[in-house]
């Protein structure tokens, strides 16, 4: 019998990853970091976009993959879920309409991910194995958007607190719409995501050096 539940081999370790990161980033959200908290948030994005890939190297059973699954979506939902209401909070969003809209984020957020539990299983006991696109936005997109979003902090000042809302409202709305959006990346387009990934980093220093 062993002494610990879970599975804790190297097939999970990135997915682990994701979920350190996103509480570290949500510490740091609340004591006003907020650039640093986005990092976090880009780094928990770049560990879920490989974690499905590590883990199908090595041959599992069904209760290995169903783990797999499971911890993956509960991860998410706080490093895509909650990491991201928390940077706004530590933008200084504190007015009344803010509450209802994380409640909308985080429900859909959450809506989208048991969704694509319940999809992707039922898929597996088809032909095809695996879906080859997303229904609804996926989770892990928020960590190349807001980014982008993050980018107008410095240009807009006090405004940006309804750009930051606005954008938490449209990405709740697209997480639950039932609408094909994108193809899952191949190996090619992943790293194409990390180059983004890199260059909005570089571009909000700029911008930010640029403007001080």
């Amino acid at each position: 019998m062993k002494k610990f539940i879970g599975i804790y081999d190297y097939t999970v370790i990135l997915t682990y990853l994701s979920l350190c990161s996103s509480v570290v980033g949500i510490s740091l959200a609340f004591n006003g970091h907020s650039f640093f908290a986005l990092i976090c948030l880009m780094l928990s994005g770049l560990f879920d976009m490989f974690d499905g890939k590590v883990a199908r190297t090595k041959k599992r059973n069904q209760r290995e993959i169903n783990y797999g699954i499971q911890i993956d979506s509960l991860a998410d939902i706080i490093a895509f879920g909650v990491l991201p209401i928390c940077i706004g909070f530590s933008l200084g969003i504190k007015s009344w309409y803010y509450l209802p809209i994380c409640i909308a984020f985080t429900l859909g957020a959450l809506i989208r991910l048991a969704y694509f539990n319940v999809n992707e299983e039922e898929v597996s006991k088809t032909t095809a194995g695996r879906s080859t696109s997303f229904i609804g936005l996926p989770t892990t997109s928020v960590a190349l958007i807001l980014p982008l979003v993050y980018m107008f902090k410095n240009w807009t000042n006090e405004y940006f607190q309804y750009i930051y809302t606005l954008a938490l409202l449209i990405i709740s709305v697209l997480f639950v719409l039932n609408a094909n959006f994108i193809k899952k990346p191949t190996n090619k387009k992943m790293i194409w995501l990390i180059v983004v990934g890199i260059l909005e980093v570089i571009l909000i220093l700029g911008i930010k050096a640029w403007l001080t």
